[in-house]
């Protein structure tokens, strides 16, 4: 079944089912993936080396929060 197919069938659900429908895809969605969450933890890892090596130069906190 093809992705028009699913939403021609979605479309004859009533407004109840169809929220209950995207609630579910828009769920599924935002669940955590691990393999991400390894990465970005990585990263940090190294920005925080990089950091404290002197490799990295921070920004202060009222520069980042100005008003442009």
């Amino acid at each position: 079944m093809s992705t028009k197919d699913l939403l021609d069938e979605a479309m004859k659900l009533k407004p109840e089912e169809r929220f209950t429908l995207v609630e579910g895809l828009i769920k599924s969605l935002d669940e955590p993936d691990k393999k991400l969450d390894e990465i970005w933890a990585e990263e940090a890892e190294k920005r925080l080396k990089a950091y404290r090596d002197g490799k990295l130069k921070g920004v202060p906190m009222e520069e980042v929060f100005r008003d442009k």
